[in-house]
């Protein structure tokens, strides 16, 4: 592991995690859980295979995540974060806040998975906890989807489809980003192509105010 040689907190952290696609295998791992390598080889597309194996061994020597061999039918190894490796979530939450500006405008021939919403979607707030739990679905146009569970005052996500959500929000990625972030409100982003199927009212409630 190349190392700055500096006995600096901020130094040593980025000896562990500063490398190129580390945070981002960080990124997926809590967007979905545990993972195959072929789950992450999707989600962080352009990592060469052999590269993606180096960063999870210097991840796991380093503790923050773990291999473990899933039973059949699955019969893979799958990789999770550690206790320790879940420490970093309030680092990519930050680099999400400070990054979500630069999402403004559309991205051109830049990649993009819908799950990669997750951590800002996790920052929203639940306005309404007195009422009902609700679903929310977003999808970006040829993408998969991510959903925003939200309950008692508690926002959780996960990728993938619920059978009947309360509410969804399908477009582009730009537009998503920014409705998540509070830069557009909704009938703005409506207006702008967002399209919005179902209670109005349950997405208003969970967007910055």
């Amino acid at each position: 592991m190349r190392t700055y040689g500096q006995y600096c907190g901020i130094a040593k952290t980025l000896d562990t995690v500063g490398d190129r696609w580390t945070l981002l295998i960080v990124r997926e791992l809590f967007a979905l859980g545990p993972c195959r390598h072929t789950d992450l080889r999707n989600g962080l597309p352009g990592i060469a295979s052999n590269l993606l194996v180096d960063r999870l061994r210097e991840l796991e020597e380093a503790g923050l995540i773990h291999r473990e061999a899933a039973p059949p039918p699955v019969a893979t190894t799958l990789f999770s974060l550690t206790e320790r490796g879940r420490e970093l979530e309030p680092v990519l939450r930050e680099l999400s806040r400070w990054g979500m500006p630069l999402l403004r405008e559309p991205g051109g021939s830049d990649t993009f998975r819908t799950h990669w919403l997750d951590m800002p979607a996790r920052a929203l707030t639940d306005h309404r906890p007195d009422q009902p739990a609700i679903a929310l679905q977003l999808h970006a146009d040829g993408s998969e989807d991510l959903v925003i569970e939200v309950k008692d005052g508690s926002v959780h996500t996960h990728a993938g489809r619920v059978d009947h959500p309360t509410a969804s929000l399908t477009g582009p990625p730009h537009l998503l980003a920014a409705t998540l972030l509070g830069d557009l409100d909704l009938s703005a982003a409506v207006q702008q192509g967002l399209r919005l199927s179902g209670e109005r009212e349950a997405v208003l409630r969970i967007l910055p105010r």
